[in-house]
C-alpha cells in the first residue's frame, strides 16, 4: 500500500514538473503560444488599471503614504507593469504578461512593448495566486535590457531592490543612487507584499507587437520613440503624469518598504548604508511565505 501511494506521487510530480517545464519553455520562446490570448491593447488597459492601484490619485492626496512615491516615478527611466500567475503542487510556477514603457529625452513616454514572464520554483505550493507587479527602470541600462530583445533575467546581469513606499526626504539620499530596479507587488488581498522575482525571465512578445503594430518592429524601436504612443494606452500614461503631478505640500512625511508579510518596515531599519543607494544589490523581498 505504501509503496503504491509513494509511486502515485512520484508520478504526479514528475508530471507536474513537465508541465511547469513546457510552460517555462514555451514563455522563454517568446510567449506566442503560452500568451497568445492577450493582445497588446488588453495589456495596455491592464497596466493602467494596475498602476491607479499602485499611484497617487491626486484627488485623495493621503494616498501618496501608501503608494509608490512621486520621487521615484519623476526620477523613472522606465515602467514595468505585469501580473504573474504562481501555481503548483509541491513545485511551483511562475508565469504572466505585461507590458513595458521607457521615457522618451523630451520627458514623455514610449509606446508599450508586450512582455512575458516564466519561472520555477521548488518547495510546497498548494494552489495559486495572482500578483500585480510594478517594476520601476532607474538606469538607462536596465531599459537597454528590455530593448535589446530576447530575455532579461531579474537577479543575473540586472538586480531588483525592494522599492519604498510614501511621502517625504527619508529616502530622497538612497535614490539618488538606486539599485537598476525597484519592485513593487500587490496580492490579491490588496497589500503591498513581497515577492521573489529573482530568476524571473521577462520577454519580449514579439507577436503581439507585430499584430498590434502591423509590422515586425523590436522592442528598441518601441521604446525609443521610433512609433508614437498609441490612443489606447492613453489612460495608463494619463494616470502617470496625474501621479508625477500631485502635490504634497501638506501631506506628513512618511516612508516604509513592504516586509515579506506586508509589514511596514522604516526605510533606515530596511537599508541602514546609503552607499549603494537603496537597496543595494538585494533581492525583492520573498512573499511566498505570506500565503
Amino acid at each position: 500500500m505504501f509503496n503504491k501511494v509513494k509511486n502515485q506521487a512520484a508520478a504526479a510530480g514528475q508530471h507536474a514538473s513537465a508541465l511547469l517545464k513546457n510552460g517555462t519553455t514555451r514563455a522563454s520562446a517568446g510567449g506566442s503560444s503560452l500568451m497568445q490570448s492577450f493582445s497588446l491593447p488588453g495589456e495596455s488597459q491592464k497596466a493602467a488599471k494596475i498602476l491607479q492601484s499602485f499611484l497617487a490619485d491626486p484627488s485623495h492626496p493621503q494616498s501618496a503614504l501608501n503608494s509608490i512615491p512621486k520621487a521615484v516615478l519623476q526620477r523613472a527611466k522606465g515602467l514595468a507593469v505585469f501580473t504573474i500567475l504562481k501555481a503548483g503542487f509541491v513545485f511551483s510556477g511562475k508565469a504572466g504578461s505585461g507590458i513595458v514603457i521607457a521615457r522618451l529625452p523630451d520627458g514623455s513616454w514610449s509606446a508599450p512593448s508586450c512582455i512575458a514572464t516564466a519561472g520555477v520554483g521548488w518547495g510546497l505550493q498548494i494552489g495559486a495566486d495572482l500578483t500585480e507587479v510594478v517594476i520601476v527602470l532607474n538606469s538607462d541600462e536596465a531599459v537597454k535590457a528590455f530593448s535589446r530583445g530576447g530575455n532579461v533575467t531579474v537577479g543575473g546581469g540586472i538586480s531588483a531592490a525592494a522599492g519604498p513606499i510614501g511621502t517625504g526626504g527619508q529616502f530622497s539620499a538612497s535614490i539618488a543612487n538606486p539599485a537598476p530596479m525597484f519592485s513593487y507587488s500587490r496580492s490579491k488581498v490588496g497589500l503591498f507584499a513581497g515577492l521573489s522575482l529573482d530568476g524571473t525571465v521577462l520577454v519580449e512578445r514579439k507577436d503581439a507587437n507585430r499584430e498590434f503594430y502591423g509590422t515586425t518592429i523590436s522592442a528598441g524601436d518601441i521604446l525609443t520613440g521610433r512609433v508614437p504612443p498609441p490612443e489606447i494606452a492613453s489612460p495608463m500614461y494619463d494616470c502617470i503624469e496625474a501621479a508625477e503631478g500631485l502635490d504634497e505640500s501638506g501631506l506628513p512625511s512618511e516612508a516604509y518598504v513592504p516586509g515579506a508579510t506586508g509589514e511596514h518596515v522604516p526605510v533606515d531599519h530596511a537599508f541602514p548604508g546609503q552607499g549603494q543607494g537603496l537597496g543595494g544589490n538585494k533581492t525583492v523581498f520573498d512573499a511566498s511565505g505570506a500565503h
